[in-house]
């Protein structure tokens, strides 16, 4: 006994290969047209639309034709036919082609949605309460496509070099990675708690030692931590490790998976990797992740300022934590008042007191040919010294950072940025090239933390140190350098890794440097410590932003447009209305009572 098919084809991929033919069709009512008599209905699933077409010939068909409305769920038998001429649509696939329409089946009517689907105007919360609707956009339905074809060319990258995919546990033991964990209590033991992993890192360090050589999983990750546009509280990582590798060794694999994604997904032909030190980049660009399309520089003039009489700018040069720097703006005179006062206020965001500027209408006229009200206060070697390392002309702007230099790289590179990416920096060819990817290496291990007064890692405490550097992690943390790497592509953080430390003595020294104690590290990593000494072997590995990826590679501005169901900047699902309450029984059985709970 045969059966129909409910479904021959998808809506999208009717093409003229199948004209002449019966087809069956199901998908949603995009849109319903009454044309003098005859019906148009736009079909839609996830591969696209076709136009369906109809006739009050066959009355019982367009009688159910006449009462369908957006969103109805529906199923078509019917002959494929040529577009009359003058009609075809060549934005679409099935374009030149038309369903005449031989039987109509309302699989499921719809509500009238809150919105409709083609409205480019939505706000982002009626988007998040309506998801489901929203997933049906094809917005939205080429972005979760294209992450699909993202994570199979990667995992297609990684079986071809040798890489196995092994799960690691979601309840896990709370470790000081960085961010603050997502905690689960126990309710078998009391008062003990899981926590949901910041990444695998532990777990995929000891699946070196376990020799398993190459792991790979595509997994979540949990951070409780202050969120914005490129943050989720959940996010998936492509997360790596790998045996009998070096630094660099790594990174060349991990470019050529970047590379042959891009070229594999979207057809485009990634540049090769470009290597910066950190040091580099940050005295270049005020940045550990700078976007290299924005053809603008710092030029370094601490040392020029010191003895002018400006104190803005003499107080930082003489601090031992202090840094001035200019940022030259071609063609940057032409500004006006206003868009200054703006970049003015913009790098208050950052910490900083103000902006200085110098607007260069004639270079040939020395102090004469500049316009600011700071150039009376700076002494004529100090400004003939500023237009030189500047490389100012004619036309050009010039504005000052002077600060502690956390302070100045944090506000005069977000401005680098901003200008780039302005009206302006557009028209005057400051933004150049569409991918401009880079290696960023040799990151400090330790930073200072001056309120806790006590050395942090970088990256993470598992990080080795470059070769010699051991000697110096108790004697003088600032000096050691790390093994580590981060992947940055248009100013966005890919990824990051670094070759681990392998050997138990080294990573007890870390430990030490951190002002974690021996009783300490064997309470929170002792599994580690133990481990590392059954013959570990030398390993690093790196963990790529899936989300980050797809966001870059679709041009979208949030990482909630390439995820279907996220979080809002308040860690919130609307979808679902999470997080919600729980009864009493519930807490009862998890021993938890709740404090300072009100009723509104």
């Amino acid at each position: 006994m045969s059966s129909q098919k409910m479904r021959t084809t998808y809506c999208g991929l009717v093409t003229e290969a199948l004209l002449g033919q019966t087809i069956t069709l199901c998908g949603w009512v995009n849109r319903r047209r009454d044309h003098g008599g005859v019906i148009f209905v736009d079909l839609r699933d996830r591969e696209g639309y076709v136009q369906v077409v109809c006739d009050p010939d066959r009355a019982e068909t367009f009688k159910v034709a006449e009462g369908l409305r957006n969103e109805f769920c529906v199923q078509v038998k019917g002959l494929v036919r040529a577009r009359p001429a003058g009609t075809t649509n060549d934005h679409l696939k099935s374009g030149k082609i038309e369903i005449l329409c031989h039987e109509l089946t309302v699989l499921n009517p719809s509500v009238t949605p809150p919105f409709q689907l083609d409205d480019e105007n939505l706000s982002e919360t009626t988007r998040l309460v309506h998801r489901v609707l929203d997933l049906r956009r094809p917005y939205m339905q080429n972005n979760l496509m294209l992450r699909y074809k993202v994570t199979m060319e990667v995992r297609k990258f990684l079986d071809a070099n040798g890489f196995i995919d092994i799960e690691t546990p979601m309840l896990t033991k709370s470790t000081p990675e960085g961010a603050r964990d997502y905690l689960v209590p126990s309710r078998v033991h009391d008062g003990m708690f899981f926590a949901l992993p910041q990444s695998p890192q532990l777990f995929k360090q000891l699946l070196m030692v376990a020799g398993y050589d190459r792991y790979y999983q595509i997994t979540k990750c949990f951070r409780d931590e202050d969120l914005r546009a490129d943050r989720q509280p959940e996010f998936t990582q492509i997360d790596v490790e790998t045996s009998f590798l070096d630094e660099e060794e790594i990174r060349t694999m991990f470019e050529g998976m970047i590379r042959s994604t891009f070229k594999n997904v979207i057809g485009v032909d990634m540049p090769a990797f470009p290597v910066m030190t950190h040091t580099e980049a940050m005295r270049l660009y005020g940045s550990d992740k700078p976007d290299l399309r924005v053809q603008l520089e710092f030029t370094e003039l601490t040392d020029v300022m010191k003895d002018v009489d400006f104190k803005v700018f003499s107080g930082p040069a003489n601090s031992p934590d202090g840094r001035v720097v200019a940022l030259r703006v071609p063609g940057g005179s032409e500004m006006s008042r206003s868009e200054i006062d703006g970049y003015t206020e913009f790098v208050k965001i950052y910490g900083a007191k103000g902006l200085a500027w110098i607007k260069v209408n004639d270079i040939a006229g020395g102090r004469e040919g500049l316009q600011s009200p700071i150039v009376k206060n700076i002494h004529d070697a100090a400004i003939a010294e500023i237009l030189k390392r500047t490389g100012a002309a004619s036309g050009d702007l010039i504005f000052f950072g002077a600060d502690k230099a956390k302070v100045v790289n944090d506000a005069i590179g977000a401005l680098r940025v901003k200008v780039g990416h302005s009206e302006f920096g557009k028209a005057h060819g400051l933004m150049q090239g569409e991918w401009k990817p880079l290696w960023v290496v040799d990151f400090p291990m330790f930073e200072f933390d001056d309120d806790a007064q006590r050395w942090n890692a970088v990256h993470h405490p598992f990080t080795s140190p470059k070769d010699g550097h051991e000697d110096w992690l108790e004697t003088d943390p600032g000096r050691c350098v790390a093994k580590a790497y981060d992947a940055v592509l248009n100013g966005i953080e890919l990824g990051g890794g670094s070759v681990r430390i392998h050997r138990e003595d080294v990573q007890s020294k870390v430990f030490r440097a951190l002002k974690i104690d021996a009783e300490e590290a064997q309470l929170k990593f002792g599994f580690l410590l133990d481990a590392l000494q059954y013959g570990a072997p030398p390993h690093g590995g790196i963990a790529i932003g899936l989300d980050r990826f797809v966001m870059l590679m679709t041009g979208a501005e949030s990482l909630r447009d390439v995820i279907a169901f996220p979080k809002t900047q308040r860690a919130q699902d609307l979808l679902t209305q999470a997080p919600g309450p729980v009864d009493e029984k519930q807490l009862r059985e998890l021993h938890i009572k709740l404090r300072n709970t009100q009723t509104a």
